[in-house]
């Protein structure tokens, strides 16, 4: 097999030879070229024809954001990853990245110490995206410092190297109640929930929570971006938060998002536990909640996303009942997550994207549709 050619576009040199290192040391990868600033980069695209990108948002002459709206009217398929930083502006940017056709980010190593700490976290973190994106499954676990790290962002592992279910799974009959739906989502996740959540009213009857990937602050602000665009409320989830018809909850980075059922609501509870599946918050944490709460008057919504968070917690739904679709595998980004859960036979049935938030809305109203049964 051919190894993935890269190209890594940012202005500093520091940057520059960290990635190399680590791109180098892998035999799947190749390095083909390296870019100051954007234009640069944009000129090797058209030379050198790499597999996957990294741009730095922020470089002189052409930024991140105008390399990349340069490339995509080149190229709209080849993986384009972006180098952000865990601020304001970088999340603020990265959001803007991922909405003009970035198809995935990492954050820059900042406070690690030493060379050694941040080659480890470039090479958890970004590697395996790069691998995903490029269809490349690895068969390797994370590291064990992977699995310390405490931290929000996407999994570790690459799209399809995931455990088999550690247990069988009796389903109960749908109950054909839905009292909340609840998504999940990571790789790509940002501009699927967008997608999905246009087509969902304002007035919808029942809440809806998403845990998606991300640090702190992104999730935030994909929070704000999503609230100015869509017809339903939307925002981060802050402990307390009671669930109501027609308001979205997103899971704030780095924590994990529960729910607790006082004597008239339901309400939320944020903890800072273990990471599960190497994340935090994770879908599983989630989903294994919102069944213990809701049993199975939940729609369980799985979209685009690397490694197989949310699998166990549809088992977990599942057998109390619940409904659980899953975007199809040509629309996904990445299909790791939706992918995990349709072959381990947890999906009643699997749809492009552009059909997900009809299909949650005709399940809603109980209305009869065509179904795309998952294979």
């Amino acid at each position: 097999m051919k190894p993935i050619r890269v190209l890594i576009a940012d202005d500093a040199v520091v940057v520059r030879r960290l990635l190399t290192m680590v791109i180098n040391e892998d035999p799947e990868l190749e390095l083909v070229g390296v870019a100051q600033n954007g234009a640069i980069a944009v000129t090797k695209h058209d030379l050198l024809q790499p597999d996957v990108i990294t741009l730095d948002i922020e470089m002189p002459e052409m930024d991140g954001l105008q390399a990349l709206a340069a490339i995509r009217k080149k190229n709209r398929t080849i993986p384009i990853i972006m180098f952000s930083t865990l601020t304001e502006r970088g999340a603020a940017s990265t959001l803007e990245a991922l909405s003009l056709g970035a198809s995935d980010y990492v954050t820059k190593p900042a406070n690690v110490g030493s060379v050694g700490a941040a080659m480890d976290k470039v090479r958890e973190d970004l590697i395996p995206k790069i691998k995903a994106l490029c269809n490349r499954a690895s068969g390797s676990a994370p590291s064990t410092l992977a699995s310390r790290r405490a931290v929000g962002g996407a999994p570790t592992v690459a799209s399809m190297a995931f455990p088999p279910l550690t247990r069988k799974v009796v389903a109960a009959p749908l109950t054909g109640k839905f009292d909340v739906v609840a998504i999940g989502s990571s790789t790509g996740g940002p501009v699927a929930l967008s997608t999905v959540l246009e087509a969902l009213p304002a007035n919808l009857r029942v809440p809806v929570v998403i845990t998606q990937h991300m640090p702190p602050v992104f999730t935030r602000l994909l929070g704000q971006r999503l609230d100015s665009s869509i017809p339903m409320r939307v925002r981060e989830a802050v402990d307390g938060d009671v669930l109501e018809p027609g308001l979205v909850l997103i899971a704030p980075g780095d924590y994990h998002m529960t729910f607790v059922r006082g004597a008239a609501s339901v309400s939320v509870r944020l903890n800072q536990g273990v990471p599960i599946n190497f994340c935090r918050p994770s879908v599983d944490v989630m989903f294994n909640s919102i069944a213990e709460v809701y049993r199975g008057n939940v729609l369980g919504v799985i979209l685009t996303g690397m490694g197989h968070d949310g699998r166990d917690g549809c088992a977990t739904l599942k057998e109390r009942g619940a409904r659980v679709i899953v975007q199809d595998e040509s629309t996904s980004v990445v299909w790791g997550m939706p992918g995990a859960v349709a072959q381990a036979g947890l999906a009643d049935a699997q749809y492009p994207l552009d059909e997900v938030g009809k299909a949650i809305v005709d399940t809603l109203e109980g209305m009869p549709r065509r179904v795309r049964v998952a294979s």
